[in-house]
């Protein structure tokens, strides 16, 4: 375990904090699974930690004036033993702690107790019918960023899709995503395929070899479309797409034009200085978690300072109020949805090294909030948090 310090000397983990100071974790539990398609996505050393470490930087900067000091705590844990590491954080009177876990395990860890933040996991079923009154988001639903896409699908007017998804059950929801944004904005899907996961390496040698005539054939004679999507989280196939389709068509969802949170060639907004002090701290650019964990834990010292509070509650309940704003180098304040936890914030579409457009797009409009166009609305929220 190790602690990320701002301003302060840190008290040891489990006894009780400063008077002012204001205590956090950041827990990752990582899982095995299969190597990405391409070595340019391996995962970093410090994925996540080291958004926390800006962040905790960050809020000493506006902290230190009222004399808050903050403390990041950083756990790694597996799927085994994420339970038990949770248990100690709470034990250690850590009310506040931030996850970077698959769906089932944000949930498991959730009901242990204490104000989460999800900072990974996209499932649309963590602000639905699993969503917990202790859970907020600040990584984005893959309603949120399936809609995001659409919206601009639409203003192409691409609105014929042949929809690809794979065979893992993160990839069926998020094909649902796709289906309920097709629906949502007056797409038609003229086609759906599923790409069956096979086993064996991704990375080999001869992978382009088959690649290239294996994707042709599976994507020949398809329904006319405008546009390919690939529904594919488990990282299967969506990479090869690209050039490799039987017609000339353009790829969007899983890869070509992605919908992501955070993208380091974003610079609108004051985000270049995020950018550049990011990438002059953890020596590398960063990515969708780094930014997610960050945004929590900024969340808590703005929620902090504009209280001058230390009091856990006090934070939870300014973050959860109308009055919560959230700067993020995104062009607008971000808050929380009152019905599920998630923080509303403009989604980014990037093409290799550009991001082309954010939405929501200017030509959707909502009697509440822009941003209250990507993902689930009020009216349709099967989130039920009483007794949970």
């Amino acid at each position: 375990m190790r602690k990320t310090v701002a301003f302060a000397a840190l008290v040891a983990f489990g006894q009780p904090a400063l008077a002012q100071e204001i205590v956090a974790a950041v827990i990752r539990v990582d899982k095995p699974g299969p190597l990405p398609i391409s070595r340019l996505d391996l995962m970093p050393d410090d994925l996540g930690f080291a958004g926390g470490t800006l962040g905790t930087a960050d809020n000493a900067t506006t902290g230190g004036f009222m004399g808050q000091t903050f403390t990041t705590l950083e756990v790694r844990a597996t799927l085994e033993t994420a339970e038990a590491e949770m248990q100690r954080l709470l034990d250690g009177g850590i009310r506040f702690i931030v996850t970077l876990a698959d769906a089932d395990t944000t949930v498991r860890l959730a009901d242990m107790g204490g104000l989460v933040f999800n900072a990974a996991d996209t499932s649309d079923r963590l602000r639905g019918v699993d969503c917990r009154a202790n859970l907020l988001h600040t990584a984005p639903s893959d309603a949120m960023l399936t809609d995001a896409l659409a919206q601009f699908l639409m203003w192409k007017r691409w609105d014929e899709w042949f929809l690809i998804e794979g065979s893992h059950p993160e990839d069926t929801a998020l094909a649902d995503a796709y289906r309920r944004a097709a629906t949502k904005f007056g797409a038609k899907i003229t086609e759906t395929r599923t790409f069956e996961d096979t086993g064996g390496a991704r990375r080999t040698d001869s992978g382009h070899v088959q690649v290239q005539a294996q994707m042709p054939a599976f994507t020949q004679r398809a329904a006319a479309h405008d546009i390919v999507i690939a529904a594919d989280h488990a990282g299967v196939f969506a990479d090869w797409l690209p050039f490799h389709t039987w017609d000339a068509r353009p790829v969007a969802g899983s890869a070509g034009l992605t919908p992501v949170n955070w993208h380091p060639a974003h610079e609108a907004w004051g985000a270049m200085q995020w950018q550049s002090r990011f990438e002059k701290q953890a020596l590398r650019p960063a990515r969708d978690q780094d930014f997610q964990v960050w945004m929590a834990l900024r969340s808590l010292g703005e929620a902090a300072t504009r209280t001058n509070s230390t009091d856990p509650q006090v934070i939870e309940d300014y973050i959860r109020g109308d009055a919560f704003q959230l700067a993020a180098f995104k062009g607008q304040a971000l808050s929380f949805r009152d019905w599920d936890g998630q923080l509303r914030q403009p989604i980014l579409l990037a093409s290799g090294n550009v991001v082309a457009s954010v939405s929501p797009q200017p030509e959707y409009l909502h009697q509440t909030s822009q941003m209250d166009t990507l993902g689930i609305d009020r009216p349709e929220t099967e989130c039920n948090m009483e007794g949970r």
